[in-house]
């Protein structure tokens, strides 16, 4: 009895510390008002914090030039300043091209891969929306 119970504590802590689809797609939508209200300089200050109030559970705002280059990341703040053009996920999904090819075409969307949840320290799925802002992408992703 009590190794079920704790089956189903773990569980409830692992479900707690997973974001949803929804939840990174309104993540997005407040970055991109809070990158209006507040400006570039202040909007990547506070999206590549990592206790900022953009990373949540395992979500958080990334954010990147149109030529691959990182200019914010909330779990990530190493990589700022990179360009991740030719990046690629364990399957050797070019996912950084995808995801400018998105912003290009539609302005905004979703895309699959695979990249590291901060949380589980685990390579997973991963579906991520996305929004072009001038010349920047903002997105957030949910671990499947």
């Amino acid at each position: 009895m009590l190794a079920l119970v704790f089956v189903f504590s773990a569980s409830a802590i692992a479900v707690t510390n997973h974001g949803t689809k929804s939840e990174a797609e309104a993540m997005v939508k407040e970055a991109v008002s809070f990158l209006k209200m507040n400006g570039k300089n202040a909007a990547l200050a506070e999206f590549g914090n990592p206790t900022g109030k953009f990373v949540k559970k395992d979500l958080y705002i990334f954010v990147y030039d149109m030529k691959g280059k990182v200019l914010a990341h909330g779990q990530n703040p190493s990589s700022v300043g990179k360009v991740m053009m030719n990046a690629k996920d364990s399957n050797g999904k070019e996912y950084v091209k995808e995801r400018i090819e998105i912003a290009k075409t539609k302005g905004h969307g979703w895309q699959d891969y695979k990249y590291i949840n901060p949380v589980s320290k685990n390579m997973e799925r991963k579906t991520a929306y996305i929004v072009k802002v001038d010349d920047m992408i903002i997105g957030c992703g949910a671990y499947k």
